[in-house]
């Protein structure tokens, strides 16, 4: 994906086929000294240049896009620091690595990757500094990996710059405001918006509450400057993010506030559409269902992580929904908001989970005919109540019900997809599939990177950010193809 002109995308971390396994990437780059001239001698001494500490920094960031919206914020500070971004590893000086912890999966694909960015250390690379839920969730791990210069927690991100002047034992250079508005590592004309942190729900497979603390809301008047800096520079669309979206204000305000925020937001100018993830299913109520309605920028669509249909199921996890309340909620979205999309996320495996319980899944997902859904096996993680629940469900039944589930919803997605053909969206273009010769962008029904895309054909040229009409002529189960109005 494209991003802005200043900066180029965070690194990608190289695939590896195992997840234990790591070869050395044979990306290299030549070494070169620059030496500085000295000035020939005159009547008139001259004053010595003053060397200017411009290191090159890489990034890699691992997990959700909560995570992405750190990364760029930590970008914004080390450019403002006098630093340049890179998006090679083999030119880094320092490579940050944001990693994730949530799953065993996933603090192994940031061991994978901390000892993958170090094989660059035999030619370019100097520092490596991990960050984000690894250090915020494990202690001792400067024993576990020597080749890691510095690890920082989530309150100290803002001393990044700082921290790499230390290692290099350099004064710092004076903060200027290079750069107003938040670096993007997305496309130019999207952007999240991380509206707090933290959790409060303590789901009993989560460990989150313990990783990055209580929830703790962003000041509205302060996401509406960022909002505001951010469609200056061509941001369209605003994708909202936390653990907990619907609990928004709570903390802060005392009350629940989503809805003022997303007042506040819709009369930024320039931004055109804002959209919703992680929305609690027992904290949508009436109020916020009517603003979505009748607020034309708000798109109709909701990410809301039901997690399972199963009344005990959902008990176990210490979700407030049930199986009526869930299903009241989507009846209830569906006819107060014609038209709206709803992508949701369902775990199986958990512990005690019955042939019964999954069946109600399966009767739940055939029902309601969600239109997104993603899927993943319980994961048992030492830290949470679940992992010492009884009635562990082995391995190989979490993986059968998984494909059964996701071939269940491959199904029901295809037909309806399939329903759209000779339907025209409004569609946001993001970007051009120079291979395929065909660009590529979303309506209001996809979210970026986890839903369908629309591939269309144009006979006049499309420009990354605009908003075309599109109408569907064919689907499969990967994509939409169409064609420009």
């Amino acid at each position: 994906m494209e991003n802005t002109n200043i900066t180029p995308e965070p690194i990608t971390k190289p695939k590896t086929k195992s997840t234990t396994k790591t070869t050395k990437s044979k990306a290299k780059t030549t070494k070169t000294t620059t030496k500085s001239k000295t000035a020939k001698t005159s009547k008139k001494p001259t004053k010595p240049a003053v060397s200017k500490f411009v290191r090159k920094i890489g990034f890699v960031s691992l997990g959700c896009d909560k995570n992405r919206v750190d990364t760029e914020n930590i970008m914004t500070n080390l450019v403002n620091h006098g630093f340049e971004i890179v998006g090679n590893p083999a030119e880094a000086h320092v490579i940050i690595i944001n990693t994730c912890a949530f799953l065993l999966k996933a603090r192994e694909e940031a061991t994978n990757t901390i000892l993958e960015m170090a094989q660059y250390k035999i030619d370019n690379l100097e520092k490596i500094i991990v960050i984000g839920c690894l250090p915020m969730s494990e202690e001792g791990l400067e024993a576990d990996f020597p080749e890691v210069d510095a690890f920082v927690k989530g309150e100290d991100y803002d001393k990044i710059p700082d921290i790499i002047f230390n290692l290099y034992n350099h004064k710092p250079n004076p903060k200027e405001e290079i750069v107003k508005a938040r670096l993007l590592t997305t496309p130019k004309h999207v952007a999240y918006l991380k509206i707090s942190d933290g959790c409060d729900n303590f789901c009993t497979y989560c460990k989150i509450p313990y990783i990055r603390g209580r929830y703790t809301s962003t000041p509205i008047e302060k996401l509406v400057a960022e909002a505001t800096a951010l469609a200056n520079k061509g941001v369209k669309e605003l994708i909202l993010v936390a653990q907990d979206v619907t609990r928004y204000g709570v903390d802060l305000y005392h009350d629940k506030k989503l809805v003022d925020l997303l007042q506040a937001l819709s009369k930024v100018e320039g931004i055109e559409w804002i959209r919703l993830h992680y929305c609690y299913p027992e904290l949508i109520d009436d109020q916020l269902i009517k603003e979505i309605k009748t607020n034309k920028k708000i798109v109709k669509y909701l990410d809301i992580p039901m997690q399972h249909a199963s009344s005990k199921i959902l008990r176990a996890m210490n979700r407030k929904s049930d199986e009526n309340s869930l299903s009241k909620l989507v009846n209830t979205l569906r006819k107060e908001i014609p038209g709206i999309v709803i992508r949701s996320t369902f775990m199986v495996g958990f512990p005690g989970e019955t042939r019964e319980d999954f069946k109600i899944l399966l009767n739940f997902l055939k029902e309601f005919q969600l239109d997104n859904v993603g899927f993943f096996a319980y994961s048992r993680e030492e830290g949470t109540v679940s992992y010492g629940m009884r009635k562990q469900i082995c391995g190989i039944v979490k993986h059968a019900r998984l494909r059964k589930v996701q071939r269940l919803q491959t199904a029901i997605a295809y037909n309806l997809n399939k329903a759209n053909i000779d339907k025209t969206f409004r569609v946001i273009c993001d970007g051009y599939d120079v291979r395929n010769n065909i660009y590529l962008g979303r309506s209001y029904m996809s979210s970026p990177d986890v839903d369908y895309y629309i591939y269309f054909h144009s006979t006049e040229p499309v420009g990354q950010g605009d908003f075309v009409d599109v109408r569907i002529i064919d689907v499969n189960k990967d994509y939409l193809l169409g064609v420009k109005q």
